[in-house]
Order: structure tokens, then sequence, then C-alpha cells
């Protein structure tokens, strides 16, 4: 059997048609041209005129979805009036294909869960430090998604500090105010430093302010990863994300930091694929069913 994978990003739209022993057959990028479903709905047509094989079709995105419906409940302007889409649905009836739909975080964490750093074990939790801080949990098989706001599995929305640095969800302390990209640059300009995130890295060991930055930052992941053991006393936690391609520079740290704070040990990964991870989850989606 071969599907269709689709990761639909604010710039390009990744698609992959795979076949059930995960052989790519097609990689390929178009760009997210807006409105938005009128065209993912073009190129998907296109996709299945040169390979008609393709039974199934596997939609990754932006935003809360309600996966039981495959439809998208809310997404912010980077992707312009994709709020309310019925996905799944419009699909289905346009292509003639089965269609599910989830968030872009859960199904990148289900290709780390299946076939990536965590392929061993049974209960994941994956992190994504990028802009925000993306979260996908994958407990004994089974994608923790969807509800009736689409908001399960939003782990960068949980408070880790009340009444901390506003997030533009509305509220107040979410963890991606402290553990994702963006966040990482807030701190080094607070701290008045002349540096980029990966400068910050690279000049800890000889600037102390850097390395107390790196500590703030390290602790407060700890602290994020000990809360979510407790929630959902996971095996393995997959950290992915622009974020970690300098974790070569605070992994150990983490490590440390993480010994003062875990309820029981637990494995911590570096994730496995990079870009390709949300086209491999979509794919992943329907191949399992």
């Amino acid at each position: 059997m071969k599907v269709l994978g689709v990761d639909i990003g604010g710039t390009k739209i990744r698609m992959g048609v795979v076949d059930e022993d995960l052989n790519v057959h097609l990689d390929e990028q178009v760009p997210t041209i807006f409105p938005l479903y009128d065209s993912l709905e073009k190129e998907i047509k296109a996709v299945l005129e040169k390979h008609p094989d393709v039974e199934r079709i596997g939609i990754g995105t932006h935003g809360f979805v309600d996966s039981k419906r495959g439809r998208v409940v809310y997404a912010t302007e980077l992707l312009p009036g994709w709020s309310g889409t019925e996905v799944k649905q419009q699909l289905e009836e346009a292509t003639g294909k089965l269609v599910r739909v989830d968030n872009d975080a859960n199904v990148a964490a289900l290709a780390e869960a299946k076939i990536g750093a965590a392929k061993d074990y049974e209960r994941t939790v994956c992190l994504t430090l990028g802009t925000g801080l993306g979260g996908g949990i994958i407990l004994d098989n089974y994608i923790v998604s969807g509800g009736p706001n689409g908001g399960a599995a939003e782990i960068g929305h949980m408070i880790l500090y009340p009444n901390g640095h506003p997030c533009p969800c509305g509220h107040k302390g979410c963890f991606e105010q402290y553990v994702s990209g963006t966040a990482l640059e807030r701190r080094i300009e607070e701290a008045n430093l002349p540096y980029s995130p990966r400068e910050l890295f690279l000049n800890a060991d000889q600037d102390a302010k850097a390395k107390e930055l790196i500590n703030a930052f390290t602790f407060d992941l700890a602290v994020i990863i000990s809360s979510l053991q407790a929630t959902f006393d996971m095996d393995c936690v997959v950290i992915g994300g622009g974020v970690s391609e300098s974790a070569e520079y605070w992994f150990d740290t983490l490590k440390e930091q993480l010994n003062d704070h875990l309820l029981n040990p637990i494995d911590v990964k570096i994730a496995q694929f990079g870009n390709e991870a949300g086209m491999l989850g979509a794919s992943l989606l329907v191949l399992d069913n």
C-alpha cells in the first residue's frame, strides 16, 4: 500500500508518497499559497494523477485540530483563513481517498516514536523547541490529540510561571515563553548580551553571564520535563526543533538539572528526524490504520 503524507507549514507544503515499508517514492515541496484549501487540493490531485496507486492521505498541519473530524479548529495568522476548515471532509469528497488530519507536532512525534529516536519505547513525549514550543505525546502507540477544541497536547501553553511573560495565546507564563528559540532571544536581550542563541552557547565557557542564562534555560526545561513525567509517566523524552541543533552545548547541563527533578529516571534523546518528520509522521497516520 502507498499513502500520501502532507506536512503543511506557513511557507511551504511538503508531500511524500510512502509505502508500507517506509520507502519514499516521492518527496517534493511546493509554496504555501492562499487561500490554502484550494491550493492544497490542487497540489494533492496533481500528485494523485502521477501516483494513482496512493490509497490514503495523511495531513499534518499547524493549529488546533479536531483529529476525529479532521477539522482545523483554530490556526494563527501563519495560515490565514485556515481556521474552521473541514479538511478531512472536503478532501475525501474531492479525492475519494481516506484522509486523516492531525496537528503537525503530533505527527512529528509519531515519526520519532515509530521509526525515530524513540522507536524502542512505548510512552514518549516529544518537545519541539523552535519559534514556540510544540509537543506530541504517544502513549502505548496512541496519539494524545484532538478534543472538542483541538487543544490536547498543546504543551507549549501549559503554565510554568503564573503571571509570567505574556504569551500570544493570551495567557502569561506559558512553557514556550521560557524554553523556545524565541524565549532564548528574549532572555539574551533582557540580559544585555550581544549574542544570537547559538553564539550564547558557544561563549558559555568564557562568559559567566551566558553560562548563567543557559543554566536558567535548562533548569526551566528540566522542570517542564519533570511536570510532564508526573502527568504521563513516559519512558522517553525526545527533544527536536531548531534549539536542539545546539544540544551538544547544553545537553549535559540539562541531564544534571534533571537529576534533581525527576520522580524516576527516564531517557532523554535528541530527535532523529529534522524537516522530514512531519511528512513521515503524516504518512504513518494512515499507514497504521
